[in-house]
């Protein structure tokens, strides 16, 4: 079987680095806080060239804290993609503000014309997802907040190391968060996020936030969360960020092996920009039987993944949401998705195995 992802194959290549590391960790019991999530910190803000790192519970408490450091007006709206993992959508909720969708393009990122179509008084900020290791559209995006006066919130969690026009993500907008979760590009060994910001009130309003709303161990300023990015992930990560760039490398010679070698009308491949450096945490495909062209694979030994079966305004979860998106791409492709496995664990001959059995598919 060919693996969708092998973070067993990863751990093996990186054992004596990681081992040693966490046996450090452990004796020094730096569980909570100190050397080693600092040191993290500073190299991550550093690796997205950026001034302002705060780690987190998780990806989705970053978007949260995040949210909630912009002070935006109640019940004013949040822009969000409709192609996107709930976690978007339930920062904006949580936070008591309302989300409204905007559709995506043709590279499965936050279209800017259904963006400005879907700007009214209520909306005070927005959300760009850099999805599948992809860029969005910043130029167009970026002004468009700033001639509206929004916050922009870069939601980069699966989109470690992706540049637009030379520059890092994470870096255009007001405020950006990651996700380290196992699976991602840069992943951890459990749950871990990240906010990144070169505003400093935005990183002090975050880092006291997520520990409790505290200046020092017993000045509580205001309530906050508990949501720390723990020593263990934190040493983990800071191996793995040394290997980060090469992963990189070894995702975009696969995907040009797919982008050129797969040849099937019924597939439609993803498309690249010229001015992005993508970082393909996932390569999804569309085509119009997707289960058909997935049970083929899997009866092949090739494992295979949907992100996502279901675009967020067709979720149960947002019923109550009074917007028409009947017309959204987003709403209309989320049955043809399919992503195949990417990733530093393929062989060339697997990944030249994948499209020959692919190219030979007959829906």
């Amino acid at each position: 079987m060919i693996k969708f992802l092998d973070l067993k194959d990863q751990y093996l290549t990186i054992k004596d680095e990681i081992d040693n590391i966490m046996e450090d960790v452990i004796t020094n019991t730096a569980f909570i806080g100190g050397e080693y999530v600092d040191e993290f910190e500073k190299n991550f803000a550093s690796y997205c060239n950026i001034k302002h790192c705060i780690g987190v519970g998780n990806g989705t408490d970053a978007l949260e804290i995040a949210l909630w450091s912009l002070d935006l007006e109640k019940n004013s709206e949040v822009l969000v993609p409709s192609n996107s993992f709930i976690a978007t959508g339930e920062a904006v909720t949580r936070n008591g503000l309302n989300v409204k969708f905007v559709d995506c393009d043709e590279y499965f990122q936050m279209c800017p014309k259904s963006l400005k179509d879907n700007i009214s008084i209520n909306t005070s900020a927005v959300i760009v997802v850099h999805l599948y290791g992809e860029v969005s559209n910043l130029d167009e995006i970026v002004n468009l907040t700033k001639r509206n006066n929004l916050k922009l919130l870069e939601d980069c969690a699966q989109a470690h190391g992706a540049k637009y026009k030379g520059q890092t993500v994470g870096s255009f907008g007001d405020i950006a968060t990651f996700s380290f979760y196992p699976g991602k590009n840069l992943g951890a060994y459990g749950d871990g996020g990240a906010i990144v910001t070169n505003i400093d009130e935005l990183e002090m309003k975050c880092r006291q936030y997520s520990n409790h709303g505290r200046s020092s161990k017993f000045g509580h300023e205001f309530e906050g969360v508990n949501s720390r990015l723990d020593g263990l992930q934190a040493a983990v990560l800071n191996v793995k960020l040394n290997h980060l760039d090469s992963w990189i490398k070894r995702r975009n010679e696969i995907a040009d092996k797919y982008l050129m070698g797969i040849n099937n009308a019924e597939i439609i491949l993803p498309k690249a920009k010229n001015d992005t450096l993508n970082v393909y945490h996932l390569f999804v495909l569309r085509c119009k039987n997707r289960d058909k062209l997935q049970e083929y694979l899997k009866e092949l030994n090739v494992q295979t993944g949907i992100h996502y079966p279901v675009a967020l305004p067709n979720l149960k979860a947002y019923e109550y949401i009074n917007q028409d998106t009947s017309m959204f791409n987003a709403t209309n492709i989320d049955k043809e998705l399919l992503s195949l496995p990417i990733g530093e664990h393929l062989k060339d001959n697997e990944v030249e195995y994948i499209i020959e059995i692919i190219n030979s598919y007959k829906g």
